[in-house]
Protein backbone atom coordinates (compact mmCIF):
# COMPACT_ATOMS: atom_id res chain seq x y z
CA UNK A 1 0.00 0.00 0.00
CA UNK A 2 2.74 2.43 1.04
CA UNK A 3 4.74 2.00 -2.14
CA UNK A 4 1.69 2.88 -4.23
CA UNK A 5 0.78 6.14 -2.50
CA UNK A 6 3.47 8.39 -3.93
CA UNK A 7 2.40 7.49 -7.47
CA UNK A 8 -1.20 8.48 -6.91
CA UNK A 9 -0.82 12.24 -7.11
CA UNK A 10 -0.14 13.69 -10.56
CA UNK A 11 3.04 15.74 -10.85
CA UNK A 12 1.13 18.67 -12.35
CA UNK A 13 -0.71 19.17 -9.04
CA UNK A 14 2.51 19.14 -7.04
CA UNK A 15 4.31 21.69 -9.18
CA UNK A 16 1.16 23.78 -9.53
CA UNK A 17 0.85 24.53 -5.83
CA UNK A 18 4.40 24.66 -4.51
CA UNK A 19 5.21 28.28 -5.09
CA UNK A 20 4.96 28.19 -8.87
CA UNK A 21 5.40 31.67 -10.32
CA UNK A 22 2.53 32.40 -12.68
CA UNK A 23 2.70 34.81 -15.58
CA UNK A 24 0.82 38.05 -15.08
CA UNK A 25 -2.42 38.06 -17.08
CA UNK A 26 -2.83 40.65 -19.77
CA UNK A 27 -5.26 43.53 -19.26
CA UNK A 28 -7.97 42.00 -21.43
CA UNK A 29 -7.89 38.68 -19.55
CA UNK A 30 -7.87 40.45 -16.20
CA UNK A 31 -10.94 42.44 -17.20
CA UNK A 32 -12.78 39.20 -17.93
CA UNK A 33 -11.91 37.98 -14.43
CA UNK A 34 -10.18 34.76 -15.51
CA UNK A 35 -8.68 32.71 -12.67
CA UNK A 36 -5.05 31.95 -13.49
CA UNK A 37 -3.98 29.99 -10.41
CA UNK A 38 -5.92 26.84 -11.29
CA UNK A 39 -4.73 23.77 -13.19
CA UNK A 40 -6.49 22.55 -16.31
CA UNK A 41 -9.47 20.21 -16.03
CA UNK A 42 -8.24 16.74 -15.07
CA UNK A 43 -9.51 13.17 -14.90
CA UNK A 44 -8.97 11.66 -11.45
CA UNK A 45 -8.86 8.03 -10.42
CA UNK A 46 -11.42 6.79 -7.89
CA UNK A 47 -8.53 5.82 -5.60
CA UNK A 48 -7.24 9.41 -5.57
CA UNK A 49 -10.63 10.74 -4.52
CA UNK A 50 -11.11 7.96 -1.98
CA UNK A 51 -7.80 8.95 -0.38
CA UNK A 52 -8.60 12.68 -0.58
CA UNK A 53 -11.88 12.23 1.34
CA UNK A 54 -10.50 9.69 3.86
CA UNK A 55 -12.57 6.93 2.26
CA UNK A 56 -15.67 9.15 1.78
CA UNK A 57 -15.89 9.49 5.55
CA UNK A 58 -19.20 10.68 7.00
CA UNK A 59 -17.25 13.41 8.83
CA UNK A 60 -16.38 14.92 5.44
CA UNK A 61 -19.95 15.33 4.13
CA UNK A 62 -20.68 19.02 3.49
CA UNK A 63 -23.85 18.81 1.38
CA UNK A 64 -26.48 21.14 2.87
CA UNK A 65 -29.34 18.98 1.61
CA UNK A 66 -28.47 16.02 3.83
CA UNK A 67 -30.32 12.73 3.50
CA UNK A 68 -32.78 13.90 0.85
CA UNK A 69 -30.04 14.50 -1.72
CA UNK A 70 -29.28 11.50 -3.94
CA UNK A 71 -25.84 12.97 -4.64
CA UNK A 72 -23.51 13.68 -1.73
CA UNK A 73 -20.81 16.37 -1.58
CA UNK A 74 -17.66 15.70 0.47
CA UNK A 75 -14.78 17.94 1.41
CA UNK A 76 -11.31 16.53 0.89
CA UNK A 77 -7.64 17.33 0.45
CA UNK A 78 -5.70 16.43 -2.64
CA UNK A 79 -2.27 15.19 -1.62
CA UNK A 80 -3.14 16.60 1.83
CA UNK A 81 -2.64 20.07 0.34
CA UNK A 82 -5.31 21.57 -1.89
CA UNK A 83 -8.83 21.53 -0.46
CA UNK A 84 -11.47 20.20 -2.81
CA UNK A 85 -15.20 19.49 -2.89
CA UNK A 86 -16.14 16.09 -4.35
CA UNK A 87 -19.69 15.44 -5.58
CA UNK A 88 -20.47 11.72 -5.78
CA UNK A 89 -23.54 10.90 -7.87
CA UNK A 90 -25.90 8.06 -7.09
CA UNK A 91 -25.40 4.95 -9.20
CA UNK A 92 -28.35 5.47 -11.55
CA UNK A 93 -27.08 8.90 -12.64
CA UNK A 94 -25.15 9.34 -15.88
CA UNK A 95 -25.28 5.74 -17.25
CA UNK A 96 -23.26 6.83 -20.30
CA UNK A 97 -19.68 7.65 -19.19
CA UNK A 98 -18.91 9.46 -22.47
CA UNK A 99 -21.85 11.81 -22.00
CA UNK A 100 -20.76 12.50 -18.42
CA UNK A 101 -17.16 13.18 -19.47
CA UNK A 102 -18.20 15.48 -22.33
CA UNK A 103 -20.47 17.48 -20.07
CA UNK A 104 -17.87 17.70 -17.27
CA UNK A 105 -15.11 18.69 -19.72
CA UNK A 106 -17.28 21.48 -21.15
CA UNK A 107 -17.99 22.89 -17.67
CA UNK A 108 -14.34 22.31 -16.71
CA UNK A 109 -13.17 24.70 -19.45
CA UNK A 110 -14.67 27.60 -17.48
CA UNK A 111 -12.28 29.48 -15.21
CA UNK A 112 -13.50 32.55 -13.35
CA UNK A 113 -13.09 34.12 -9.92
CA UNK A 114 -16.88 34.39 -9.57
CA UNK A 115 -17.27 30.59 -9.83
CA UNK A 116 -16.38 27.71 -7.54
CA UNK A 117 -14.63 26.16 -10.56
CA UNK A 118 -14.75 22.54 -11.71
CA UNK A 119 -11.26 21.01 -11.42
CA UNK A 120 -11.96 17.54 -12.77
CA UNK A 121 -14.05 14.38 -12.72
CA UNK A 122 -13.91 10.60 -12.28
CA UNK A 123 -15.89 7.98 -14.23
CA UNK A 124 -14.65 4.53 -13.24
CA UNK A 125 -17.15 1.66 -13.51
CA UNK A 126 -20.47 2.96 -12.22
CA UNK A 127 -18.82 5.76 -10.25
CA UNK A 128 -19.45 9.35 -11.38
CA UNK A 129 -17.74 12.10 -9.39
CA UNK A 130 -17.05 15.81 -9.89
CA UNK A 131 -14.17 17.68 -8.23
CA UNK A 132 -14.46 21.43 -7.57
CA UNK A 133 -12.72 24.15 -5.60
CA UNK A 134 -13.62 23.94 -1.91
CA UNK A 135 -15.39 26.96 -0.43
CA UNK A 136 -14.88 27.04 3.37
CA UNK A 137 -17.41 29.68 4.45
CA UNK A 138 -20.83 28.07 4.03
CA UNK A 139 -23.72 28.86 1.68
CA UNK A 140 -25.84 31.95 1.10
CA UNK A 141 -28.79 30.00 2.58
CA UNK A 142 -26.86 29.60 5.84
CA UNK A 143 -25.91 33.30 6.05
CA UNK A 144 -29.38 34.57 5.08
CA UNK A 145 -31.77 32.17 6.75
CA UNK A 146 -29.83 30.44 9.55
CA UNK A 147 -27.35 33.06 10.79
CA UNK A 148 -26.13 32.84 14.36
CA UNK A 149 -24.25 35.99 15.43
CA UNK A 150 -25.48 38.69 13.03
CA UNK A 151 -27.56 39.07 9.85
CA UNK A 152 -25.82 39.84 6.55
CA UNK A 153 -25.27 43.59 6.09
CA UNK A 154 -26.88 45.48 3.21
CA UNK A 155 -23.62 46.29 1.30
CA UNK A 156 -22.71 42.59 1.44
CA UNK A 157 -26.14 41.58 0.12
CA UNK A 158 -25.70 43.97 -2.82
CA UNK A 159 -22.25 42.49 -3.47
CA UNK A 160 -23.65 38.94 -3.45
CA UNK A 161 -26.25 39.65 -6.14
CA UNK A 162 -23.78 41.58 -8.32
CA UNK A 163 -21.10 38.86 -8.14
CA UNK A 164 -23.73 36.24 -8.85
CA UNK A 165 -24.97 38.18 -11.91
CA UNK A 166 -21.35 38.54 -13.07
CA UNK A 167 -20.87 34.78 -12.74
CA UNK A 168 -23.95 34.14 -14.89
CA UNK A 169 -22.81 36.75 -17.42
CA UNK A 170 -19.42 35.03 -17.70
CA UNK A 171 -21.05 31.60 -18.17
CA UNK A 172 -23.41 33.03 -20.81
CA UNK A 173 -20.45 34.57 -22.68
CA UNK A 174 -18.86 31.10 -22.78
CA UNK A 175 -21.99 29.42 -24.15
CA UNK A 176 -23.21 27.99 -20.81
CA UNK A 177 -26.32 30.12 -20.23
CA UNK A 178 -28.30 27.29 -18.61
CA UNK A 179 -27.96 26.91 -14.85
CA UNK A 180 -29.98 24.21 -13.12
CA UNK A 181 -31.85 24.93 -9.91
CA UNK A 182 -30.29 28.29 -9.06
CA UNK A 183 -30.98 28.89 -5.35
CA UNK A 184 -29.34 30.12 -2.15
CA UNK A 185 -27.62 26.75 -1.59
CA UNK A 186 -25.74 27.14 -4.89
CA UNK A 187 -24.01 30.34 -3.75
CA UNK A 188 -20.88 29.60 -1.71
CA UNK A 189 -18.34 31.79 0.09
CA UNK A 190 -14.60 31.40 -0.48
CA UNK A 191 -11.81 31.92 2.07
CA UNK A 192 -12.03 35.71 1.61
CA UNK A 193 -15.82 35.47 2.04
CA UNK A 194 -16.42 36.49 -1.57
CA UNK A 195 -19.57 34.84 -2.98
CA UNK A 196 -19.06 32.30 -5.78
CA UNK A 197 -21.53 30.37 -7.90
CA UNK A 198 -21.20 26.59 -7.62
CA UNK A 199 -20.13 24.94 -10.89
CA UNK A 200 -22.29 21.89 -10.08
CA UNK A 201 -25.44 23.69 -11.28
CA UNK A 202 -23.89 24.08 -14.74
CA UNK A 203 -24.00 20.31 -15.26
CA UNK A 204 -27.10 18.85 -16.85
CA UNK A 205 -28.96 16.83 -14.27
CA UNK A 206 -28.42 13.19 -15.31
CA UNK A 207 -30.87 11.17 -17.36
CA UNK A 208 -34.07 11.86 -15.37
CA UNK A 209 -34.18 15.33 -16.95
CA UNK A 210 -35.30 16.96 -13.72
CA UNK A 211 -33.52 20.24 -13.30
CA UNK A 212 -35.46 21.74 -10.42
CA UNK A 213 -35.40 20.05 -7.04
CA UNK A 214 -36.80 23.00 -5.11
CA UNK A 215 -40.42 23.53 -4.11
CA UNK A 216 -42.67 23.93 -7.17
CA UNK A 217 -43.80 27.32 -5.84
CA UNK A 218 -40.35 28.67 -6.79
CA UNK A 219 -40.06 27.00 -10.19
CA UNK A 220 -40.20 29.09 -13.40
CA UNK A 221 -43.71 28.93 -14.92
CA UNK A 222 -42.45 27.67 -18.31
CA UNK A 223 -40.74 24.72 -16.61
CA UNK A 224 -44.08 23.64 -15.16
CA UNK A 225 -45.60 23.84 -18.67
CA UNK A 226 -42.83 22.24 -20.74
CA UNK A 227 -40.34 20.61 -18.33
CA UNK A 228 -37.56 22.52 -20.10
CA UNK A 229 -35.08 25.04 -18.74
CA UNK A 230 -34.19 28.09 -20.84
CA UNK A 231 -31.76 30.98 -20.24
CA UNK A 232 -34.83 33.02 -19.25
CA UNK A 233 -35.68 30.39 -16.60
CA UNK A 234 -32.31 31.17 -14.98
CA UNK A 235 -33.28 34.86 -14.86
CA UNK A 236 -36.53 33.91 -13.11
CA UNK A 237 -34.56 31.95 -10.52
CA UNK A 238 -32.23 34.93 -10.12
CA UNK A 239 -35.34 36.97 -9.30
CA UNK A 240 -36.22 34.55 -6.49
CA UNK A 241 -32.66 34.98 -5.15
CA UNK A 242 -33.07 38.77 -5.20
CA UNK A 243 -36.16 38.26 -3.01
CA UNK A 244 -34.17 36.02 -0.63
CA UNK A 245 -31.46 38.66 -0.28
CA UNK A 246 -33.97 41.48 0.20
CA UNK A 247 -36.18 39.71 2.72
CA UNK A 248 -33.86 37.26 4.50
CA UNK A 249 -36.68 34.73 3.94
CA UNK A 250 -37.66 32.33 1.18
CA UNK A 251 -40.79 34.07 -0.15
CA UNK A 252 -42.77 32.41 -3.00
CA UNK A 253 -42.62 34.68 -6.09
CA UNK A 254 -46.42 34.86 -6.48
CA UNK A 255 -46.76 36.19 -2.93
CA UNK A 256 -43.90 38.64 -3.49
CA UNK A 257 -45.45 39.94 -6.71
CA UNK A 258 -48.73 40.58 -4.84
CA UNK A 259 -46.80 42.61 -2.23
CA UNK A 260 -45.00 44.52 -4.98
CA UNK A 261 -48.27 45.31 -6.79
CA UNK A 262 -49.69 46.65 -3.51
CA UNK A 263 -46.43 48.61 -3.00
CA UNK A 264 -46.12 46.85 0.35
CA UNK A 265 -42.30 46.98 0.33
CA UNK A 266 -42.00 46.84 4.13
CA UNK A 267 -43.33 43.29 4.16
CA UNK A 268 -40.67 42.37 1.59
CA UNK A 269 -37.60 43.81 3.30
CA UNK A 270 -35.69 42.18 6.14
CA UNK A 271 -36.49 43.98 9.41
CA UNK A 272 -32.83 43.39 10.45
CA UNK A 273 -31.79 45.86 7.72
CA UNK A 274 -33.68 48.84 9.16
CA UNK A 275 -31.74 52.07 8.57
CA UNK A 276 -29.05 50.35 6.47
CA UNK A 277 -30.24 51.43 3.02
CA UNK A 278 -32.10 54.20 1.22
CA UNK A 279 -35.62 53.89 -0.20
CA UNK A 280 -34.15 54.35 -3.69
CA UNK A 281 -31.86 51.33 -3.29
CA UNK A 282 -34.66 49.17 -1.92
CA UNK A 283 -37.07 50.26 -4.65
CA UNK A 284 -34.49 49.55 -7.38
CA UNK A 285 -33.87 46.01 -6.09
CA UNK A 286 -37.63 45.33 -5.82
CA UNK A 287 -38.15 46.68 -9.35
CA UNK A 288 -35.37 44.44 -10.69
CA UNK A 289 -36.80 41.38 -8.92
CA UNK A 290 -40.28 41.99 -10.35
CA UNK A 291 -38.82 42.27 -13.89
CA UNK A 292 -36.97 38.96 -13.45
CA UNK A 293 -40.16 37.28 -12.21
CA UNK A 294 -42.33 38.21 -15.20
CA UNK A 295 -44.57 35.36 -16.37
CA UNK A 296 -43.63 35.83 -20.02
CA UNK A 297 -40.01 34.88 -20.69
CA UNK A 298 -39.46 37.64 -23.27
CA UNK A 299 -40.35 40.31 -20.69
CA UNK A 300 -37.48 39.36 -18.38
CA UNK A 301 -34.16 41.29 -18.59
CA UNK A 302 -31.01 39.62 -19.88
CA UNK A 303 -28.10 39.01 -17.53
CA UNK A 304 -25.97 41.83 -18.98
CA UNK A 305 -28.65 44.42 -18.16
CA UNK A 306 -28.93 42.97 -14.63
CA UNK A 307 -25.19 43.52 -14.09
CA UNK A 308 -25.55 47.10 -15.38
CA UNK A 309 -28.51 47.73 -13.01
CA UNK A 310 -26.71 46.32 -9.93
CA UNK A 311 -23.29 47.94 -10.43
CA UNK A 312 -24.25 51.55 -9.44
CA UNK A 313 -26.04 50.26 -6.32
CA UNK A 314 -22.83 48.91 -4.76
CA UNK A 315 -21.80 50.37 -1.38
CA UNK A 316 -18.56 50.17 0.61
CA UNK A 317 -16.78 48.73 -2.42
CA UNK A 318 -13.32 49.15 -0.84
CA UNK A 319 -14.20 47.07 2.24
CA UNK A 320 -13.18 43.39 1.89
CA UNK A 321 -15.99 40.83 2.07
CA UNK A 322 -14.56 39.10 5.14
CA UNK A 323 -14.74 42.43 7.01
CA UNK A 324 -18.37 43.00 5.94
CA UNK A 325 -19.17 39.41 6.99
CA UNK A 326 -17.17 39.74 10.23
CA UNK A 327 -15.41 36.42 9.56
CA UNK A 328 -11.62 35.94 9.95
CA UNK A 329 -9.98 35.86 6.54
CA UNK A 330 -9.46 32.27 5.33
CA UNK A 331 -9.96 31.06 8.88
CA UNK A 332 -6.80 33.09 9.43
CA UNK A 333 -6.21 32.08 13.03
CA UNK A 334 -2.49 31.63 13.60
CA UNK A 335 -1.06 28.31 14.74
CA UNK A 336 -0.40 29.87 18.17
CA UNK A 337 -4.12 30.58 18.72
CA UNK A 338 -5.18 26.95 18.22
CA UNK A 339 -6.00 24.77 21.20
CA UNK A 340 -3.68 21.80 20.60
CA UNK A 341 -2.85 18.59 22.42
CA UNK A 342 0.83 17.91 23.33
CA UNK A 343 1.23 15.98 20.04
CA UNK A 344 -0.38 18.83 18.06
CA UNK A 345 1.94 21.30 19.80
CA UNK A 346 5.00 19.16 19.01
CA UNK A 347 3.95 18.89 15.33
CA UNK A 348 3.32 22.65 15.09
CA UNK A 349 6.86 23.29 16.41
CA UNK A 350 8.35 20.48 14.30
CA UNK A 351 9.81 19.08 17.52
CA UNK A 352 10.55 15.61 16.14
CA UNK A 353 12.08 14.37 19.41
CA UNK A 354 8.90 15.23 21.31
CA UNK A 355 6.74 13.60 18.58
CA UNK A 356 8.84 10.43 18.87
CA UNK A 357 8.43 10.38 22.65
CA UNK A 358 4.63 10.76 22.43
CA UNK A 359 4.20 8.11 19.69
CA UNK A 360 6.39 5.70 21.67
CA UNK A 361 4.36 6.30 24.86
CA UNK A 362 0.96 5.93 23.16
CA UNK A 363 2.01 2.70 21.43
CA UNK A 364 -0.74 0.94 19.47
CA UNK A 365 -3.79 1.82 21.57
CA UNK A 366 -5.25 3.92 18.70
CA UNK A 367 -5.27 0.84 16.45
CA UNK A 368 -8.09 -0.69 18.49
CA UNK A 369 -11.11 -1.22 16.28
CA UNK A 370 -9.12 -1.34 13.03
CA UNK A 371 -10.60 -4.23 11.08
CA UNK A 372 -8.22 -6.96 9.99
CA UNK A 373 -9.92 -9.92 8.32
CA UNK A 374 -7.36 -12.69 7.89
CA UNK A 375 -7.84 -16.10 6.37
CA UNK A 376 -6.37 -19.17 8.05
CA UNK A 377 -3.97 -19.45 5.10
CA UNK A 378 -2.66 -15.97 5.80
CA UNK A 379 -2.26 -16.76 9.49
CA UNK A 380 -0.18 -19.84 8.79
CA UNK A 381 1.92 -18.63 5.86
CA UNK A 382 2.54 -14.98 6.40
CA UNK A 383 1.49 -13.88 9.86
CA UNK A 384 4.65 -14.85 11.72
CA UNK A 385 6.83 -13.08 9.16
CA UNK A 386 4.59 -9.99 9.26
CA UNK A 387 4.64 -9.85 13.06
CA UNK A 388 8.40 -10.27 13.08
CA UNK A 389 8.91 -7.31 10.75
CA UNK A 390 6.62 -5.19 12.97
CA UNK A 391 8.49 -6.28 16.10
CA UNK A 392 11.88 -5.42 14.54
CA UNK A 393 10.50 -2.09 13.36
CA UNK A 394 9.21 -1.25 16.84
CA UNK A 395 12.61 -2.07 18.39
CA UNK A 396 14.39 0.09 15.83
CA UNK A 397 11.86 2.91 16.34
CA UNK A 398 12.35 2.77 20.12
CA UNK A 399 16.13 3.00 19.72
CA UNK A 400 15.84 5.81 17.13
CA UNK A 401 17.30 3.69 14.33
CA UNK A 402 14.92 5.26 11.82
CA UNK A 403 16.41 3.75 8.66
CA UNK A 404 15.83 0.23 9.97
CA UNK A 405 12.37 1.25 11.22
CA UNK A 406 11.43 2.41 7.68
CA UNK A 407 12.71 -0.84 6.19
CA UNK A 408 10.84 -3.10 8.66
CA UNK A 409 7.59 -1.11 8.63
CA UNK A 410 7.67 -1.11 4.81
CA UNK A 411 7.93 -4.93 4.85
CA UNK A 412 4.92 -5.07 7.19
CA UNK A 413 2.88 -2.69 4.97
CA UNK A 414 3.82 -4.40 1.69
CA UNK A 415 2.68 -7.84 2.89
CA UNK A 416 -0.75 -6.25 3.31
CA UNK A 417 -2.33 -8.83 5.62
CA UNK A 418 -2.95 -6.24 8.34
CA UNK A 419 -3.65 -2.49 8.31
CA UNK A 420 -2.36 -0.29 11.10
CA UNK A 421 -2.65 3.50 11.21
CA UNK A 422 0.03 3.53 13.92
CA UNK A 423 2.56 1.82 11.63
CA UNK A 424 1.97 4.56 9.03
CA UNK A 425 2.33 7.22 11.76
CA UNK A 426 5.61 5.71 12.95
CA UNK A 427 6.99 5.38 9.44
CA UNK A 428 5.85 8.97 8.77
CA UNK A 429 7.99 10.24 11.66
CA UNK A 430 10.89 8.02 10.56
CA UNK A 431 10.72 9.66 7.12
CA UNK A 432 10.70 13.13 8.72
CA UNK A 433 13.77 12.16 10.75
CA UNK A 434 15.44 11.24 7.44
CA UNK A 435 14.42 14.52 5.81
CA UNK A 436 11.92 12.88 3.42
CA UNK A 437 8.85 15.13 3.91
CA UNK A 438 6.86 14.04 0.83
CA UNK A 439 7.03 10.36 1.84
CA UNK A 440 6.09 11.39 5.39
CA UNK A 441 3.07 13.29 4.08
CA UNK A 442 1.94 10.28 2.01
CA UNK A 443 2.03 8.09 5.13
CA UNK A 444 0.02 10.61 7.17
CA UNK A 445 -2.61 10.61 4.38
CA UNK A 446 -2.77 6.79 4.47
CA UNK A 447 -3.15 6.80 8.27
CA UNK A 448 -6.14 9.16 7.91
CA UNK A 449 -7.72 6.96 5.22
CA UNK A 450 -7.54 3.95 7.55
CA UNK A 451 -8.74 5.98 10.55
CA UNK A 452 -10.65 9.12 9.37
CA UNK A 453 -11.31 10.45 12.91
CA UNK A 454 -7.74 10.09 14.20
CA UNK A 455 -6.28 13.51 15.18
CA UNK A 456 -2.72 12.07 15.17
CA UNK A 457 -2.88 11.56 11.38
CA UNK A 458 -3.84 15.21 10.84
CA UNK A 459 -1.14 16.48 13.22
CA UNK A 460 1.47 14.43 11.37
CA UNK A 461 0.15 15.77 8.05
CA UNK A 462 0.80 19.24 9.46
CA UNK A 463 4.39 18.28 10.33
CA UNK A 464 4.92 16.97 6.78
CA UNK A 465 3.44 20.13 5.27
CA UNK A 466 5.59 22.37 7.49
CA UNK A 467 8.66 20.41 6.38
CA UNK A 468 7.60 21.17 2.78
CA UNK A 469 7.29 24.89 3.65
CA UNK A 470 3.49 24.91 3.29
CA UNK A 471 2.47 26.80 6.43
CA UNK A 472 -1.10 27.71 5.40
CA UNK A 473 -1.97 24.09 4.60
CA UNK A 474 -0.25 22.95 7.81
CA UNK A 475 -2.36 25.39 9.82
CA UNK A 476 -5.53 23.93 8.24
CA UNK A 477 -4.43 20.39 9.14
CA UNK A 478 -3.67 21.45 12.74
CA UNK A 479 -7.06 23.16 12.93
CA UNK A 480 -8.84 20.03 11.64
CA UNK A 481 -6.86 17.89 14.09
CA UNK A 482 -7.77 20.09 17.06
CA UNK A 483 -11.47 19.98 16.06
CA UNK A 484 -11.36 16.17 15.91
CA UNK A 485 -9.59 16.10 19.27
CA UNK A 486 -12.28 18.32 20.80
CA UNK A 487 -15.05 16.05 19.43
CA UNK A 488 -13.26 13.01 20.77
CA UNK A 489 -12.93 14.56 24.23
CA UNK A 490 -16.63 15.53 24.23
CA UNK A 491 -17.44 11.89 23.48
CA UNK A 492 -15.48 10.79 26.52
Amino acid sequence: MGSRVSKLWPCCWRSQFKGTVLEAPDAESEEKGEAYDLPSFQEFSFEQLRLATSGFAVENIVSEHGEKAPNVVYKGKLDAQRRIAVKRFNRSAWPDPRQFLEEARAVGQLRNHRLANLLGCCYEGEERLLVAEYMPNETLAKHLFHWESQPMKWPMRLRVVLYLAEALEYCTSKGRALYHDLNAYRVLFDEDCNPRLSCFGLMKNSRDGKSYSTNLAFTPPEYLRTGRVTPESVIYSFGTLLLDVLSGKHIPPSHALDLIRDRNFNMLTDSCLEGQFSNEDGTELVRLASRCLQYEQRERPNVKSIVLALTPLQRETEVPSYVLMDIPRGGASSIESLSLSPLGEACSRMDLTAIHEILETVGYKDDEGTTNELSFQMWTNQMQETLNSKKKGDTAFRHKDFNTAIECYTQFIDVGTMVSPTIFARRCLSYLMNDLPQQALNDAVQALVISPTWPTALYLQAAGLLALGMENEAREALKDGSLLEAKKNEGH
